[in-house]
């Protein structure tokens, strides 16, 4: 069985005990936290070993390591395998800075994104800015009602109805011109 499967049977498992659950995630996320400060205190240094030596040098189990792996995954410059990696499979935590961030807010995780290490990457407007343009990446707009007798949205200067309007069809939005 693959490290990663062994991470989310276990992190995963609804048929465990809540409160064990919940004590694994929080120990986890404490984890996750000190890694990542240690992380961002040099951002632009690629950070690489086995799966093996990067829990020890972070002193956590490998199972924690992998589910960092995990977590931190999307973030990278360069995806690990980590469907397939074993102990001894040599990973980076080569990690886009702006990428990170985002991930971070949209995980709703506030203890990352918030984390004193940020500051010196990335000011304070920066940081409101990478966390707005992520908020309103997953915020579906509702189109703007195209009335009758507006002037039609394809620029022919007719009004709605006697272009992509006929018939009470909203066809402006099917054909698109």
């Amino acid at each position: 069985m693959s490290l990663l499967k062994q991470w989310r049977d276990k992190a995963y498992d609804e048929s465990a005990n809540k409160g064990d659950l919940q004590r694994l995630w929080a120990d986890y996320f404490e984890k996750e936290k000190t890694i990542y400060a240690q992380l961002l205190k040099d951002p632009d240094v690629e950070v690489t070993g086995s799966v093996k030596e990067l829990a020890e040098k972070y002193g956590i189990d490998l199972m924690t390591m992998v589910g960092f792996l995990d977590g931190i995954n999307d973030s990278l410059k360069t995806p690990n395998p980590i469907d397939e990696m074993d102990e001894d499979t040599v990973v980076s935590l080569g990690f886009d800075k702006e990428r990170l961030f985002k991930n971070m807010v949209a995980a709703g995780a506030e203890w990352l994104y918030e984390l004193e290490e940020w500051k010196p990457i990335y000011d304070e407007e920066t940081r409101k800015r990478l966390y707005l343009e992520q908020k309103q990446s997953g915020t579906v707009k509702k189109a703007q009602k195209i009335y009758p007798n507006d002037p039609c949205p394809c620029g022919s200067g007719k009004k709605y109805k006697k272009c992509h309007g006929r018939n009470g069809a909203n066809r402006f939005e099917t054909s698109n011109g």
